[in-house]
């Protein structure tokens, strides 16, 4: 088959739903089938790869509480010219973002019927602070957008329960490479505590944008009370984000020892701080839809805390629920943290159950889930 993944996201920066696509991505070309990326230029001056095709532009708004993108073609003569020259078999939307993806799915249904139509929702409608402003907008959404997809998949349950739509639909989760995230391996040697050292540190980890929907501040007030508790207590920050400024501006100001800001870290690198981590904990306050950086950590053997969002909530079940807490309640957060400070051995039994529960998020299971939907969508047009 030959698929294309449409994208009103750019690449450049890969979120959550750019991994997901280039998984996938690389799960089909291994079974043979051919695939090229469709996305929005970040600027003019960007050119196109092997596998992508850029149409139009992507700008900056103000989304999920987070970086999203409103993207455009200015030529739609443009998008008819590509499809027309692709002839996909699939035509794969990563979300239904304003206004490329409608021009593309438009452009489609129109001249290119035979092409099947797939939407994967990763996130929630109501949590986009600029569709809110749209009050019609799940209205249009579900009366006239999405009768043109021929299948729709959501990420979880909740994501999927938010829309009415009568064709063939199916949760397929987010997946895991549990092949790069594992226990075993290299780590960030300047975070290992050496015979030198008065005493082990305990290395509390977060993965994620700094932004206000990923609550990195909720997590900074529970590592302050922690902190006066435990002297032998560090905090790991990896990301980037337009709140980092004010958070270490809090830091400061409350003389909180031990946070370290690391940065926007390259993929291969991520790995190696997850096994640094000797606890994971990831405080988004609403908005996701899954939770991948959950799943890296329990591949990498790490017990998780994190905040009882929508999302969480169906990737810690059984005993992982154990350690979620009510959305910004910081000493909560603290209380849960501070169980698996004073326990090693409760910190290996939620290691070893979240590397299990991982595997079954395996993005090879994944592939071939979406693969199957696909050939019985296939079967549900004729």
């Amino acid at each position: 088959m030959k698929i294309g993944f449409v994208s009103s996201h750019t690449f450049t920066y890969p979120g959550g739903v750019q991994k997901h696509t280039l998984a996938l991505k690389m799960g089909f070309e291994r079974r043979g089938h051919k695939v090229k990326l469709i996305f929005p230029r970040e600027n003019l001056f960007q050119k196109e790869g092997k596998d992508t095709i850029l149409l139009g532009r992507a700008f900056e708004i103000s989304g999920n509480a987070s970086k999203s993108n409103l993207s455009f073609n200015l030529t739609p003569f443009s998008i008819f010219q590509t499809l027309r020259k692709e002839r996909f078999d699939i035509l794969h939307f990563q979300n239904f973002g304003l206004f490329l993806p409608w021009q593309v799915l438009e452009t489609s249904k129109t001249f290119f019927k035979k092409t099947t139509t797939i939407l994967t929702f990763h996130a929630f409608l109501d949590a986009s602070i600029f569709l809110k402003q749209i009050s019609t907008f799940k209205t249009i959404l579900n009366k006239y957008i999405l009768p043109k997809f021929d299948g729709i998949i959501g990420v979880s349950k909740p994501v999927l329960s938010q829309i009415d739509y009568n064709g063939p639909k199916v949760i397929i989760p987010n997946g895991v490479d549990n092949k790069l995230f594992y226990p075993k391996g290299e780590k960030i040697e300047k975070f290992i505590s050496s015979k030198k050292d008065r005493q082990s540190f305990i290395n509390i980890l977060f993965v994620g944008r700094i932004e206000k929907r990923k609550g990195l501040i909720y997590l900074v007030k529970a590592f302050e009370i922690l902190r006066k508790k435990y002297e032998n207590l560090r905090l790991i920050v990896v990301g980037e984000g337009d709140k980092r400024e004010e958070i270490e501006d809090f830091v400061r100001e409350h003389r909180i020892p031990d946070v370290f800001f690391e940065g926007e870290v390259k993929e291969k690198e991520l790995p190696k701080y997850y096994r640094t981590a000797d606890i994971c904990c990831f405080p988004s306050i609403y908005g996701e839809g899954f939770g991948i950086v959950l799943l890296e950590a329990m591949a990498s053997g790490k017990p998780v805390v994190a905040f009882a969002n929508e999302g969480y909530k169906q990737v810690l079940t059984g005993k992982g629920a154990e350690f979620l807490v009510k959305p910004r309640d910081f000493q909560g957060l603290a209380e849960k943290l501070e169980i698996l400070i004073k326990d090693e051995n409760k910190r290996k039994e939620m290691g070893k159950w979240g590397e299990k529960e991982a595997r079954k998020y395996c993005w090879e299971e994944i592939v071939e889930k979406t693969l199957k939907f696909y050939e019985r969508v296939i079967e549900y047009k004729k």
